[in-house]
């Protein structure tokens, strides 16, 4: 009975192991197909049955960086990217903090309320956007990205900042508060440093996030403050799709997030499933 209880067992583990493999595979082979694509010519990439077996080029990189200028569209990322996740910390911060050390009787429904502001569709608000930043100048900036994409994110950051809050024990805090320390002082030299890791894995994921937020950078954006993914989306032309050049732009436009994303991988984790398992 117990060999065959380890059997069993033994069975279950290399299934879970390649049904976890196939998954591997199935979210991976897009971005396989994608390099792939970069690398063959227009000729090659429309072809069927698909080529696999080809002399690769790098004909497509050579007039993306002829025709596009990608520093500039990468720093423009880079720049809304890190300022908007910025703008959202500074504000999600004191907010996390008065809501999960004073929680009043509508607490819970004001984040309930921001929450669901990320199932309102951005097409519903883009008439208003669009105005008040063609009314303030700010089209084609990097300040009216750097704020939207702020505003978008501050729900999901407000709420994983709450749940690192709750977790600090409020002894700490009272024992701060007996020692004279102001609330900014409390914040700075208890709050923060405690709460560091959820800052960070929040901090990640927003700036993830952005990084890969089209709608609004296509919609708002055009020569000057154009991001990567409307370095992407500007070879979706009406003469059709050129899937070799568009296949090597989103490569470049990947690259460095993918990059990013496999070094912060622990935190990215951490912060999303923080507080799923007591």
């Amino acid at each position: 009975m117990i060999i065959g209880y380890r059997n069993m067992k033994r069975i279950k583990h290399q299934t879970t192991v390649l049904a976890c493999c196939i998954l591997a595979v199935i979210f991976f082979f897009p971005i396989f197909w994608m390099v792939l694509t970069s690398f063959k010519t227009e000729l090659q990439a429309i072809q069927f049955p698909p080529v696999l077996f080809f002399e690769p080029t790098l004909e497509n990189f050579s007039i993306i960086n002829e025709n596009s200028d990608y520093t500039k569209h990468a720093l423009n990322s880079i720049i809304t990217s890190l300022g908007a996740t910025a703008l959202a910390i500074i504000i999600a911060v004191p907010s996390a903090y008065s809501m999960a050390f004073f929680p009043g009787r509508y607490t819970k429904d004001i984040l309930l309320w921001m929450l669901s502001t990320k199932m309102l569709p951005a097409v519903a608000v883009l008439m208003p956007i669009y105005l008040l930043a063609q009314w303030s100048n700010l089209l084609d900036t990097r300040i009216v990205l750097i704020f939207i994409l702020a505003m978008m994110n501050l729900p999901i950051i407000m709420w994983l900042l709450f749940a690192y809050f709750k977790e600090i024990p409020k002894e700490i805090l009272e024992a701060s508060r007996m020692d004279g320390a102001s609330t900014m002082e409390e914040i700075r030299y208890v709050v923060l440093p405690l709460a560091w890791g959820g800052i960070a894995s929040a901090a990640l994921l927003s700036i993830v996030l952005c990084w890969n937020e089209a709608f609004w950078t296509i919609l708002l954006t055009a020569a000057d403050a154009g991001t990567l993914t409307a370095l992407v989306a500007s070879y979706s032309m009406p003469e059709g799709l050129f899937w070799a050049k568009l296949s090597a732009a989103s490569t470049l436009a990947c690259a460095p997030i993918v990059v990013f994303g496999w070094f912060a991988q622990k935190q990215l984790v951490q912060g999303l499933t923080f507080g799923a398992v007591k």
